[in-house]
């Protein structure tokens, strides 16, 4: 079982490199054995430095979180989504039922009281590897759902290895209680070591995990994948007092550009964020030691995928009215008149004709004049909706090999959190807007969300529910488009059901702009004259088995050595 695959945990090489400062008469000199490794209090942090590369980071052309929206409705990359399509299959995911990682953590928070010194020089590093267990386990329940839960380190001849699926939301309780105890443990940011875990991570992780839950048990409770004896206001409201609680600490504040229309370049277009008030945690990449990312390489090309049209059309206008209202919404049929009078970070989002596209020395090199429609592979723009998210315009920071920061936990994800939790509780009000959703608003200039004023939007894509959800998502998915997130909100909403039938399109196409492209052969286009590039390959829309392919299934040879698992809906 693949979560017993490591049965002699691995120091990794960082441990070997801190035996340089042990005694010199330990023997072998060539080794370290558990027994000799756990003595000092940063024996504990160096044990702990093996999970941080767990972080979702820019680290290279596919794996950027900028491209992770590449299996939602926000997206549309060159190759459609196989998920989405209904084309998993039983060995889909097989890889990520994996609690390997998991051991070693249990492996640590069994070991660590072997170093001499007082609990408070070693209480940050138990922070970490609760936050860590939390960490992964999470991964593992929205993969899967049910999942054995194992709190301590299992061996070859643990009964353990033989039980069955531990009910996912009693997984997620004893994730809150790990985040808990690193909420407890961890130092705040102000005095944690740089680049490392700290109480508000903890604090916003947990408003996530349970949110999630949340809301997963509310919107699945009439499906296969409902929970029994679900609880979803418990976790909802664990999700608002978590959130508020990073909100009243104080130590976090949203970074307020210069200028709305650049801040999106100011976060995510920096080599160094230790200076932005709303950076939780990031990585700094170094291109001298092998930390280079071709992040801004990749941005500066069409990716071989582009933003989806229903993304572009869900920003506001200035005067706070959605396209299908506003007197200001100045049609699409070109990408100047899309983002004429809405709101600014639509965009920061795409590439837009006349922007500076290369910048030296404050000297415009290039600027952007039309989408990579035409162009092939990795260069090719797919949907006309060229990103532009995570992309500097600067020239020495535009290479290949670059050293832009990577983002792991931002500030603005905690203000979506609290507002969407007191949402769904119903319990929303004015003053929670004014401390979460107008906040973002305000930065980029955008008009207030007053509650009891919301103008209908007869395009909303949830009609059933209220005005206030409606536009709490819509705030959620505009801010935090194309940063890996939406993929997990369909699924907690039940909302993949929505896009069955579907097929993501792009622009208006404009002949006269691609002379060379021929519809219907190099271009796929709709009746309507929009950029429809799965119109041959899916033809009947995405597939997606409502039933099904929400969860992943266990892999079959788990099944087969132990009867005490059973397989999730549908498969």
């Amino acid at each position: 079982m693949k979560y017993i695959k490591y049965i002699t945990p691995v120091l990794f090489t960082l441990l070997m490199l801190n035996s340089c400062s042990k005694q010199l008469d330990l023997s072998p000199q060539d080794t370290i054995t558990n027994s000799q490794y756990w003595s000092q209090p940063n024996d504990l942090t160096i044990y702990v430095n093996q999970f941080y590369t767990a972080f979702p980071v820019n680290s290279g052309y596919f794996v950027s979180p900028f491209w992770a929206d590449i299996n939602s409705d926000d997206m549309v990359p060159g190759t459609y989504d196989k998920r989405l399509a209904g084309e998993n299959t039983i060995s889909t995911g097989n890889a990520s039922w994996d609690f390997s990682r998991i051991r070693s953590v249990n492996y640590g928070l069994e070991n660590y009281q072997r170093i001499k010194g007082l609990f408070s020089q070693l209480s940050a590093g138990v922070g970490e590897l609760k936050f860590f267990r939390a960490y992964f386990y999470y991964g593992l329940v929205k993969l899967y759902g049910d999942v054995p839960w194992l709190s301590n380190t299992i061996n070859i001849d643990s009964k353990e290895l033989y039980d069955g699926r531990t009910k996912r939301n009693i997984v997620i309780d004893s994730v809150l209680a790990d985040l808990d105890s690193a909420i407890a443990y961890l130092p705040l940011k102000a005095s944690a070591s740089p680049n490392r875990l700290n109480k508000e991570c903890a604090l916003l992780f947990k408003s996530r995990v349970a949110l999630y839950e949340g809301t997963w048990e509310k919107y699945h409770a009439s499906t296969p994948f409902g929970v029994n004896g679900a609880d979803f206001q418990r976790y909802l409201q664990a999700a608002a007092t978590a959130s508020k609680a990073l909100i009243d600490l104080g130590t976090a504040q949203l970074y307020i550009p210069n200028d709305p229309y650049h801040y999106f370049r100011d976060i995510f277009g920096n080599t160094d964020l230790s200076s932005n008030p709303e950076m939780l945690l990031w990585k700094k990449n170094v291109e001298a030691l092998g930390m280079g990312l071709h992040i801004q390489g990749a941005l500066y090309q069409g990716g071989d995928r582009g933003l989806s049209k229903s993304l572009v059309e869900s920003f506001l206008c200035t005067d706070g009215l959605p396209i299908s209202t506003s007197p200001l919404y100045q049609g699409d049929d070109n990408l100047t008149d899309v983002v004429t009078n809405r709101d600014p970070r639509l965009s920061q989002s795409m590439w837009v004709p006349g922007e500076p596209y290369t910048v030296k020395n404050n000297v415009v090199l290039e600027y952007f004049s039309l989408p990579w429609l035409d162009q092939t592979g990795e260069y090719r723009c797919t949907s006309g909706y060229q990103l532009a998210k995570g992309r500097t315009v600067r020239v020495e920071l535009a290479k290949d090999d670059g050293e832009t920061a990577s983002i792991i936990f931002r500030y603005a994800e905690a203000l979506l959190n609290y507002a969407e939790a007191k949402a769904e509780l119903g319990s929303l009000t004015q003053q929670d807007v004014d401390i979460s959703i107008n906040k973002l608003r305000e930065r980029v200039h955008m008009p207030d969300l007053d509650i009891s004023a919301i103008a209908t939007d007869p395009n909303w894509l949830y009609p059933a529910l209220s005005p206030q959800i409606n536009e709490i998502r819509r705030e959620r998915r505009v801010e935090l488009a194309c940063e890996g997130y939406r993929l997990d909100d369909l699924e907690r909403w039940a909302d993949i059901d929505r896009l069955v039938g579907q097929r993501p399109l792009g622009a208006k196409f404009k002949q006269s702009d691609f002379p060379t492209l021929v519809p219907g052969s190099s271009i796929l286009v709709n009746a309507d004259g929009y950029i429809d590039p799965y119109q041959k390959a899916l033809p009947a829309g995405f597939k997606f088995k409502v039933d099904r392919d929400y969860l992943l299934p266990i892999p079959q040879l788990e099944l087969n050595l132990n009867e005490n698992l059973d397989q999730n809906p549908g498969w």
